[in-house]
């Protein structure tokens, strides 16, 4: 044991040294190192089993972590053809036919798919597209895209300037202009937000205004997750996406569904965008579309859209070493399978009902506020009361549950969130429940935690 956590603490050090990673915060100096995987469980270096029930720690994993069915794909594939790039004439056939694949289960407004390397990339890609539609159709002052506020659309440039977090643009300016931002639909906080009138009168009052005040002959597309995830799991009133479909094409204005989260079973549906009415006539996605086992995404288009920026006699100027990569398409086509096979869409009403029953009694508890139940994803909302709603950080939370527990969830702000992979277990819930349950009992209202690890 003595060697192992030598190893671990050499290795901590060696990282604070050389690496730089996603999201780093310098005045956190632990790390934790994860070695190995299978299915809903991981191993850090000091050999500590812990519950993964946040996708691989973001969202993804969706058929579990280690399954040889997918690693044999890979293997196979890089044996096969490794890489040839997929630029002008070239391809290869695994990513025609991942491309076929996604078209047969997409929802019926896209029809054609250009390949990323993740969610960035893809909503770059969708941001530029945009703007090349209403260019080669002569709008080209149809340059502005409207979001919302705490929507995570990203960290690129472009994906960076449409998301909706305040402290992604800190010290990064001039970045991107030509970004309205609106309000998000949360129901929890509706009469902060809203007032007296009902949440999507607001909401669709606000967006036609804003169309208003900007000029539609200015606005080249709305940029929208389904359900948005980093602002904490939060779904829509049931009319809203509808209601905002009909504003937007009434004014000519392209609609970007960002399914990064939500694609691929995540809410139980292969495209949640379809069940929300959306009708989007861009979809991002990537995570799931591997489980995580490779970094790729998958944008779909319109049939208009595609004709009008990579049709005949047009030179679609964008694209990534790395898009279509063969071994990543075998994975996914591989990762399709096994969500098809094992019925794994079907599963998540049950995980979901599940969460639902065990997370319930979390809610006589003076730090809960809000307790929001999507598909396979859960967001536990952190208040220092109850009655004022004012919002408690869930950082030091999701730590102690690590530390303690040995459970890893994941903090949104005040909102700690659940997204397991799919073949998560009743016992997993529980556990992760009861985890959680306990964490919050030693809670203050000031968001601290008594006694912890």
């Amino acid at each position: 044991m003595s060697q192992s956590l030598s190893t671990a603490a050499q290795l901590a050090k060696l990282d604070k040294e050389v690496l730089i990673h996603p999201h780093q915060d310098g005045s956190r100096t632990e790390r934790c190192h994860i070695v190995r995987a299978s299915g809903c469980t991981v191993w850090d270096t000091n050999g500590n089993e812990i519950l993964d029930v946040m996708g691989g720690g973001n969202w993804v994993a969706q058929v579990g972590h280690g399954r040889p069915e997918l690693a044999k794909a890979a293997a196979d594939q890089i044996a096969t053809l490794d890489y040839f790039t997929s630029f002008d004439v070239y391809t290869s056939d695994r990513t025609v036919e991942l491309a076929a694949r996604i078209v047969g289960i997409a929802p019926p407004e896209v029809s054609k798919v250009f390949f990323t390397n993740g969610g960035s990339e893809g909503v770059e890609t969708a941001m530029k597209a945009a703007r090349l539609y209403h260019h080669y159709k002569g709008e080209t002052d149809r340059v502005v895209f409207l979001s919302r506020h705490f929507a995570y659309h990203g960290c690129t440039y472009g994906s960076g300037a449409a998301t909706g977090f305040p402290g992604i643009h800190v010290g990064i300016g001039p970045g991107l202009g030509n970004v309205e931002r609106l309000t998000l639909p949360y129901e929890y906080r509706a009469s902060e937000l809203y007032g007296d009138v009902d949440p999507t009168d607001f909401l669709i009052n606000e967006l036609e205004e804003t169309i208003a005040r900007v000029g539609a002959s200015n606005i080249a597309a709305m940029i929208g997750e389904p359900v948005m995830g980093g602002g904490g799991v939060l779904a829509p009133p049931a009319d809203y996406w509808p209601r905002v479909r009909e504003v937007l094409t009434r004014n000519g204005i392209l609609l970007v569904a960002d399914e990064v989260v939500t694609s691929y079973g995540r809410t139980g549906h292969w495209f949640d965008s379809a069940q929300r009415g959306m009708k989007a006539d861009i979809i991002v996605t990537a995570k799931g579309l591997t489980s995580g086992y490779s970094a790729f995404g998958a944008v779909l288009f319109s049939q208009e859209i595609a004709d009008q920026v990579a049709g005949d006699d047009v030179y679609f100027f964008h694209g990534h070493t790395f898009s279509g990569h063969p071994v990543a398409t075998a994975i996914a086509l591989a990762n399709l399978d096994v969500i098809e096979q094992d019925r794994l869409l079907d599963r998540v009403p049950e995980i979901a009902a599940q969460f639902t029953e065990a997370l319930a009694p979390l809610a006589e508890l003076p730090r809960v506020g809000d307790i929001r139940v999507v598909g396979a994803t859960v967001g536990v909302e952190l208040v220092a009361d109850q009655g004022t709603k004012v919002p408690v950080m869930a950082q030091g939370v999701a730590t102690e549950m690590r530390r303690r527990h040995r459970v890893i969830v994941r903090d949104y702000g005040p909102t700690l969130v659940f997204a397991p992979p799919l073949v998560v277990e009743s016992g997993h819930i529980e556990r992760a429940a009861e985890a959680l349950h306990e964490t919050l009992t030693r809670l203050d209202a000031d968001g601290q935690l008594a006694n912890p690890a």
